[in-house]
C-alpha cells in the first residue's frame, strides 16, 4: 500500500485573526453574478467564486500556488494497482445546519455526481469512480475501474465539494456547506452575503462577515473603487485602469496568474468549421498581441494551444499558427471559401471577450470572414452556446485547472471527436509518473494545436485590485475562486 498523510501545517495552513483587527467585513466586486449557488451542476466559474473554499469544501483543496492539500479528509491510502482510495475523514465536521458531515455524504455528493441524471459540468474528470463505499462514519473507499492518476486533483475541483442529502434540495438558492463561512443572503442583481461560522471545524478566519457584489460595467467597476464602496474587485475588468491604481497609495493592483485559456471557441462540429484547412486560415488571420493590447492593455501571455503556460509540461506552439493573412486567405480558396463566408460570433460578458470580439472581428473581416456578432448574458451563453452549441464561433476563458482533457469529450461545446486524441487522455488518466505524464501532455498539446481545433489566444492574467491594508488575497487563481478564509486587514 502507499500511504499519504501530508503535513497537518499544510491541511489547516487558514489565517488566524489579528488580534486588534480593525475591520472585520469585506466587499468584494466580481464581474458576472452566478446563475445559482450549486457549483456541482453548472459550469458557470462565478458559483466557485462565491462558495468555493468559502461555503463548500471537498475531500481535497487547492491552495494559491496550485498545490492540492487535504480538505474534508485528513488522509488517505492507495493501493498498489492504483484502483482503491481510501480516505479518512475529519474528525467533528458538521454542515452549517447542525448536521454531521461523514462517510454517507461523500458516498451521496459522488453517486449524485455520476448519476445518470447529473448535470455536472465535469462530470467526466470521475467516471473512473466505479464504487463508494462507506467503512465507517469517517472511512470511505472509492473503487476505480482503471486507474486515475489525476483523482486527487480532481477532488480538489468546486465540481466535487461534499454536499448533504438533508439540503440539497435547496441547494441552488441556500446552500448549505462545511465551509468557514455560511450563506446569509442572495439580492439577485446586486449581492451575495455570507458570515462567519462559528462550528467551523478549523480555525476560524479572521472576516467576520463578506458581501460579494457584481458589477458587470467596468465603468461602474472603477467608479465603484475609486469612491470606496468596495474593498476588492477580483479580475478588474477594465486593465486600462490598473496604471492609475497602481499609482494610488489607497490602492494595490495583484498581478499573477490564472488557468485561464482565452479562446477562439470554433464549433468543429458545423459548416465550414468541420473543415481543417478552414479551421487552420481561422488561426492563421488572428494577431494574438494585438489582442492582448487591444482589449487587455497588455496583459496576457499568448498561448498556441489549450495549456497554461506556467505549468512545467507547457509547450510554446505559438509559432504553429503565427499571425498570416496572406496564408489565411490561400487556405479558405484551397477550402472552397476563395471569397470568404459568414458566421455567428457570440460573446459572454467578460471584458475579454467583448472587447476580444471586436479585435478579433476586424482581424477575420481582413481575410473574407465575416461575423455576426450577438452579445449574450453568461445564462444565454450557457444555454445558446455550451449546452446548445448553437454557434460558430464565441470567445472564452476556460478557467479550469488543467482541463485539456475536454477535448477527448466528443459531445463537448466544440465537438471535437479524434479517436486517437481520447486513446491518449485514457493513457495519461492510467499514468502516475510524473516524467511519463508530462510527456502525454506534451503530445496531447501538438494533437489539439495541429488540428486547429480552437483558436488560442492568450493565457488571461489575473488582474485584482485591493485597498491598501488588505492581506491574504490570492493574486493567483489556480482555480475559479475567491477564497477568503486567509484573507485580514491589517492592524
Amino acid at each position: 500500500m502507499i500511504r499519504t498523510r501530508p503535513a497537518l501545517a499544510a491541511a489547516l495552513a487558514l489565517a488566524a485573526a489579528p488580534a486588534f483587527a480593525q475591520r472585520a467585513d469585506i466587499t468584494v466586486a466580481m464581474q458576472l453574478e452566478p446563475p445559482h449557488l450549486d457549483p456541482t451542476s453548472a459550469a458557470a466559474g462565478a458559483i466557485d467564486n462565491v462558495t468555493y473554499a468559502n461555503i463548500f469544501e471537498g475531500l481535497t483543496r487547492f491552495r494559491e500556488d496550485g498545490s492540492v492539500v487535504p480538505g474534508l479528509a485528513e488522509s488517505w491510502e492507495i493501493s498498489d494497482d492504483g484502483l482503491t482510495y481510501t480516505f479518512t475523514l475529519r474528525e467533528g465536521v458538521s454542515f452549517h445546519d447542525g448536521t454531521a458531515m461523514d462517510a454517507e455524504d461523500v458516498k451521496f455528493t459522488l453517486e449524485r455526481l455520476l448519476a445518470d441524471e447529473s448535470t455536472n459540468a465535469q462530470k467526466a474528470l470521475y467516471e473512473a469512480i466505479e464504487t463508494v463505499e462507506v467503512l465507517d462514519a469517517l472511512t470511505v473507499r472509492l473503487t476505480l475501474s482503471r486507474p486515475e492518476g489525476s483523482l486527487l486533483f480532481n477532488l480538489a475541483w468546486g465540481d466535487a465539494v461534499i454536499v448533504a442529502p438533508e439540503s440539497v434540495a435547496d441547494i441552488k438558492t441556500n446552500p448549505v456547506g462545511t465551509g468557514p463561512f455560511r450563506f446569509v443572503d442572495w439580492v439577485q442583481g446586486d449581492r451575495v452575503e455570507i458570515a462567519r461560522h462559528d462550528g467551523y471545524w478549523g480555525e476560524a478566519p479572521a472576516l467576520e462577515r463578506a458581501t460579494f457584489k457584481f458589477i458587470s460595467d467596468p465603468t461602474a467597476a472603477f467608479a465603484a473603487m475609486m469612491a470606496g464602496d468596495i474593498d476588492a474587485f477580483q479580475a478588474f475588468p477594465a486593465p486600462e485602469n490598473l496604471p492609475q491604481f497602481e499609482a494610488d497609495p489607497r490602492f494595490e493592483v495583484l498581478i499573477g496568474s490564472t488557468e485561464g485559456e482565452t479562446i477562439l471557441s470554433t464549433n468543429n462540429g458545423q459548416p465550414p468549421f468541420d473543415d481543417l484547412r478552414v479551421r487552420q486560415a481561422l488561426a492563421h488571420a488572428i494577431d494574438r498581441q494585438e489582442i492582448i493590447d487591444g482589449a487587455m492593455f497588455g496583459y496576457g501571455t499568448p498561448i498556441g494551444t489549450h495549456f497554461a503556460p506556467h505549468h512545467p509540461a507547457y509547450l510554446d506552439l505559438t509559432d504553429n499558427s503565427a499571425h498570416d493573412p496572406e496564408r489565411a486567405r490561400a487556405l479558405l480558396a484551397e477550402a472552397g471559401y476563395p471569397d470568404g463566408f459568414t458566421t455567428t460570433l457570440k460573446l459572454p460578458p467578460p471584458s475579454y471577450a467583448r472587447r476580444g470580439g471586436e479585435i478579433v472581428a476586424a482581424q477575420l473581416r481582413e481575410v473574407g470572414i465575416e461575423t455576426e456578432i450577438t452579445n449574450l448574458e453568461w445564462a444565454q451563453w450557457l444555454e445558446e452556446v455550451f449546452r446548445g452549441k448553437d454557434y460558430g464561433l464565441t470567445i472564452v476563458s476556460h478557467t479550469e485547472p488543467l482541463d485539456i482533457g475536454i477535448y477527448a469529450r466528443p459531445d463537448y461545446y466544440f465537438q471535437y471527436d479524434n479517436p486517437d486524441f481520447q486513446a491518449l487522455m485514457e493513457e495519461l488518466n492510467a499514468t502516475t509518473e510524473p516524467a511519463l505524464r508530462a510527456a502525454l501532455l506534451k503530445d496531447a498539446q501538438r494533437i489539439i494545436a495541429e488540428d486547429f481545433v480552437n483558436g488560442y489566444l492568450f493565457q488571461l492574467a489575473s488582474t485584482s485590485v485591493v485597498k491598501a491594508g488588505i492581506e491574504g488575497f490570492w493574486a493567483n487563481a489556480p482555480t475559479q475562486a475567491i477564497d477568503l478564509t486567509g484573507v485580514s486587514w491589517a492592524e
